[in-house]
């Protein structure tokens, strides 16, 4: 059994074909857009609809197994690092998307002034700049 399907089990997701080749997608190329992830899925399985996708990649953010985050001005990306509270370097001139583990030791920005009565349980922290590769003209 791959480590694919007993996540989905564990979740209580029925292991389909199309969940699976999702989960690889994903893995092959973390921050892809549901488009990228449709192409990627249906270089595997075929014809797959977009309206598929988009379903499979809802019921995984769901249920934890994916994340999805949304950079100002970019359509929704997805990654399979769940389960920690690490954030993202997007270049401004490609797009790039990289993860950056959380900062240690003292992070005021962090930490809220006022939780307004909310438990946190998350920060999403997004750092814009420009890559290596565009920064050497490439």
């Amino acid at each position: 059994m791959s480590d694919f399907t007993k996540s989905l089990r564990e979740c209580g997701v029925p292991v389909t074909a199309q969940r699976l080749a999702v989960l690889r997608a994903v893995t092959r190329r973390p921050h892809s857009t549901a488009d990228e992830l449709a192409d990627e899925v249906r270089g595997e399985l075929g014809t797959v609809s977009r309206q598929a996708i988009y379903n499979v990649l809802g019921v995984l953010t769901e249920k934890g197994l994916l994340r999805r985050i949304q950079p100002s001005g970019s359509a929704a990306l997805y990654e399979n690092r769940v389960g920690d509270n690490h954030h993202h370097l997007i270049c401004r001139s490609c797009g790039k998307t990289v993860d950056v583990d959380c900062a240690v030791g003292h992070t005021p920005c962090l930490t809220a002034v006022d939780d307004a009565g909310f438990i946190i349980d998350e920060a999403e922290v997004l750092y814009w700049g420009i890559c290596p590769d565009c920064q050497a003209g490439k």
